[in-house]
């Protein structure tokens, strides 16, 4: 295979790679992530003995350093120190996409502070996969990562979920599985969702169903391997509101709202951005003159 020389392909020295690899099937390694790979001066890695073995199929050997949750801080100064000394970075997750629902995304910012080149080579992400297969609208939707395990939290998080018209995409844990799907039912109530696991791999399962049909999928099968929950946005409710745009601000600044202030709750109302909002008001006042 030929590539044309303009691509961003030369590895440079002092330069963060954040590699993306498979999350289940070995053949969806990129090519330019394998020459990054071999290319770079040492790795750095969720779990080297995972990414280890990783490098080992595809014939790499690096110096690796270890780079997880509990020691983001210590290691990425280290590894950003390394950088500016004129190495070579590649970071790599366990599966999937550096940085996302990942500490990487905390080495990421601190090159961007400090003036440290970072670039990215994409390639496989659970929360595409499964949006992807999902059959729900793609349009527009919002990645949540793994719910908070504080109570409070979560109990919030839910309650800001519940109004959002997005589709909303979260990671969960087998053993933690049915518990949310309870949860999901009471905050959210009966929606669909596609259940997604062993994503790219031979036994890939999507179960597409809805809350209370998911619930009782598990009363029937132990849950299995890590999951990546698909759930339908909150439907659009506008009957208690005005359907011309013009009116439905003016019935929050007829309550002392400023006008922007008042933008932005019928961007909320209607599902839209503030932008849409905006660009729809200044449209119907100037059809008003």
């Amino acid at each position: 295979m030929t590539t044309d020389k303009k691509e961003k392909n030369a590895v440079a020295k002092g330069t963060l790679y954040l590699v993306a690899t498979p999350i289940g099937n070995m053949a969806d390694i990129s090519e330019r992530a394998v020459k990054v790979l071999s290319e770079v001066d040492f790795v750095a890695a969720e779990d080297t003995r995972n990414s280890g073995l990783l490098l080992s199929r595809l014939g790499i050997s690096k110096p690796m350093i270890s780079y997880f949750e509990h020691n983001k801080a210590e290691r990425g100064r280290v590894i950003v120190d390394r950088l500016k000394g004129g190495e070579s970075c590649a970071l790599v997750t366990d599966a999937g996409t550096p940085a996302i629902s990942d500490p990487g995304e905390d080495v990421a910012r601190l090159c961007a502070e400090e003036g440290v080149p970072v670039t990215s080579i994409p390639g496989p992400a659970a929360c595409i996969t499964a949006l992807t297969l999902s059959a729900l609208p793609t349009r527009r939707f919002v990645f949540e990562g793994f719910l908070p395990t504080d109570k409070k939290e979560r109990r919030e998080r839910l309650e800001v979920l519940a109004s959002e018209m997005r589709t909303t995409v979260i990671y969960e844990a087998p053993h933690r599985l049915r518990a949310t799907l309870d949860e999901l039912l009471q905050s959210l109530g009966d929606r669909k969702i596609s259940l997604c696991r062993e994503l790219t791999k031979l036994n890939e399962e999507v179960e597409r169903t809805t809350v209370s049909g998911a619930i009782e999928i598990y009363k029937a099968k132990e849950p299995r391997g890590e999951y990546v929950l698909v759930i339908e946005g909150a439907i659009e409710k506008t009957e208690s509101y005005p359907d011309d745009v013009l009116a439905h601000m003016r019935m929050y600044t007829s309550l002392g709202e400023r006008k922007m202030d008042a933008i932005k709750r019928v961007a909320r109302d209607r599902g839209i951005s503030k932008s849409e909002a905006y660009d729809m008001v200044i449209k119907a006042e100037e059809n008003e003159q």
